[in-house]
């Protein structure tokens, strides 16, 4: 690959990494999380989009369906965030500290990291997707659609990572909007071959998976252009010879947002299974909660996509701050940003709250049972979703400013510490209703321990300041 020529910023250039440093908090967290936001629901889009076109077109087994496939997205996701968010923040933190040179390492090797990453567990997929379906709690009814679905999206796998991980790079960048454009081009791409190829061809489920192929494609097709004129540093061909130094690096700041999708993945699987088992002792029957709880899922990934990319917009502040000393600049981004995050939560739980059957239909039909069980899980599960924008943002805020054990640990509250314990352990007493009692128990005792230690944290900073 030859030397890709840019132009580098100066201090003085407000469209480059620099005004991390001197310009306004609040106009600067809406400038980058706006981008960020709409990449986290971009992403979220890919599959509430087909979760629309498959409920609304083949039914209840097909919203189930793609509820078994979705843990395998979620694990690429994981890998997509370790390297992307990785990346990034080592990225912004030598810029922060005046080391381009260093910075355009991080920036090579995530790059080629990721490309290697999504290759392989592509491979892996396509081996293991039979075991895989049945370990993501795939009943006899549901498996076939299921692996129709997922056995074409395997081979976006490669696009998804590296369209996810990618666009962290280019908002560390100081390219916010041209990463909200990547993102936005995916999306509505999406929508119209979900269109065409579910009704216009009558694919069916295979359309859904093929419109999310083709359109993660196309992101990643204009992100790679992206990075033939990065901003920030100069790009050659020794940046993406992949180097273990570098990589354990992008590794270590990485972990964090990794291990809390990864532990996403493993909550999915968990309740799947769990609902499957005691979903077929009540009244409702195994497929009927596996595909409420799908579709409230992909919802609850709109509200936890804009805290998710609030945190993740915000990424870039408070990792160029944190390096460059600025202190009273990371504790003023946190506190804006968990004002801002809490204030969607509070509207989210608003319309959980008041209009559950409303948004289920949205997904398409069913019978009586299907909706009662959807509108308890919004009732229940979900009633201190208003608590659910500090978790994650602290979590990110950790491992934004070079403090990755602890963004893990606090990753791993709510669903592996908190959240799949109790699924496991109340419906033995109270059966599939013990299920929607474990998520207001999780949720309140994870923002406590979250709110804990950002405190700590905050007190640490004003005394070095």
């Amino acid at each position: 690959m030859t030397d890709i020529s840019n132009k580098e910023n100066t201090d003085s250039d407000s469209r480059g990494a620099a005004v991390l440093g001197t310009g306004r908090i609040l106009p600067l967290i809406v400038k980058f999380s706006v981008p960020a936001v709409v990449g986290m629901l971009v992403g979220s889009l890919y599959n509430i989009v087909d979760q629309i076109f498959i409920g609304q077109k083949i039914g209840v087994l097909g919203n189930a369906a793609t509820n078994v496939a979705f843990p395998l997205v979620t694990i690429c996701m994981a890998v997509a965030l370790l390297i992307g968010i990785g990346t990034a923040t080592n990225f912004s933190l030598e810029l922060g500290r005046g080391n381009k040179e260093k910075a355009a390492f991080f920036a090579g090797n995530g790059i080629a990291l990721n490309v290697l990453c999504g290759l392989v567990i592509a491979a892996l997929a396509r081996i293991f997707i039979i075991p895989l379906l049945h370990l993501f709690g795939a009943t006899g009814a549901v498996f076939p659609y299921a692996k129709t679905y997922t056995a074409i999206t395997i081979a976006g796998i490669p696009f998804l990572l590296f369209g996810t991980a990618g666009n962290h790079l280019v908002r560390a960048d100081g390219s916010p909007s041209t990463s909200m454009f990547i993102m936005l081009a995916g999306a509505v791409a999406n929508i119209f071959l979900d269109a065409l190829f579910m009704y216009g061809f009558d694919w069916g489920i295979a359309g859904a998976a093929w419109a999310t192929v083709i359109s993660q494609m196309l992101s990643a097709l204009l992100l790679a252009v992206y990075f033939f004129h990065i901003k920030s540093v100069r790009l050659t061909r020794t940046n993406f010879r992949l180097s273990f130094k570098y990589v354990r690096f992008i590794s270590y700041m990485g972990f964090a947002a990794a291990i809390n999708q990864l532990a996403i993945a493993l909550f999915q699987i968990v309740m799947n299974n769990v609902l499957v088992y005691y979903g077929a002792k009540s009244v409702y029957g195994s497929d009927i909660p596996l595909a409420s709880v799908g579709v409230i899922t992909k919802v609850n990934m709109l509200l936890m996509g804009i805290v998710i990319g609030i945190s993740q917009g915000c990424q870039p502040i408070f990792g160029f701050n944190y390096g460059a000393g600025k202190y009273h600049r990371v504790k003023h981004a946190y506190k804006d940003a968990a004002v801002i995050a809490t204030v969607i939560s509070v509207a989210a739980w608003i319309c959980f709250l008041l209009f559950p059957r409303q948004i289920t239909a949205l997904f398409g039909t069913g019978n009586e049972l299907y909706f009662h069980f959807a509108e308890q899980y919004f009732r229940i599960f979900m009633i201190l979703t208003f608590l659910n924008g500090i978790q994650p943002l602290t979590s990110n805020f950790f491992a934004s400013i070079g403090k990755a054990k602890l963004g893990a640990a606090m990753s791993l509250t709510r669903q592996v510490i908190f959240l799949i314990p109790l699924i496991v352990i109340l419906p033995i007493f109270f059966g599939i209703d013990g299920v929607l009692y474990a998520g207001p128990a999780a949720d309140c005792a994870a923002f406590i321990f979250a709110v804990t230690f950002v405190s700590r944290e905050m007190r640490a900073l004003s005394t070095s300041e």
